[in-house]
């Protein structure tokens, strides 16, 4: 099921996204341009571009979460991406997430897609450890120092 409340749930997103960057490292200034960027690219007009799918997760009808996946951008059409997801806090550690991720991988294998990436940021080890638990294995690792 497609996301319920589209518009809300992009301010709230980009809001975290810049949240998580400026976590990570960045100015708020530099978080805000990127999420800017993005945000116009994936989503012109507040809808997702073709291909992208964004669901809330349910527990017995209840809201629980979302989960965005897509195929990436500047690559083949079977190279998909969870470009987010996030299993609300007080319904995490029950199974939920990795729920969401088999659908993931599922619904982008059943659209053609031959391999699935994510991104996690370095500080968020409860979903490192979720994803490694399914298989997924770092490609990249990006490492900084504050000077």
């Amino acid at each position: 099921m497609a996301v319920s409340n589209m518009p809300a749930w992009l301010t709230s997103i980009k809001a975290e996204y810049i949240e998580s960057r400026m976590r990570s490292g960045e100015s708020r200034e530099e978080s805000q341009a990127n999420a800017d960027a993005s945000f116009n690219r994936l989503f012109p007009g507040g809808v997702p571009i073709e291909g992208h799918l964004v669901f809330n997760v349910y527990r017995e009808g209840e809201n629980v979460g979302y989960l965005w996946i897509g195929p990436q951008l500047d690559s083949g059409p079977d190279k998909w991406w969870v470009w987010d997801i996030e299993i609300y806090e007080q319904y995490q550690r029950h199974g939920y997430g990795r729920q969401a991720m088999i659908l993931a991988e599922q619904t982008a294998k059943q659209l053609g897609a031959s391999e699935l990436g994510l991104n996690v940021f370095g500080y968020n080890t409860s979903a490192r450890a979720l994803y490694e638990s399914l298989g997924y294995e770092p490609t990249s690792i990006r490492m900084a120092k504050a000077l």
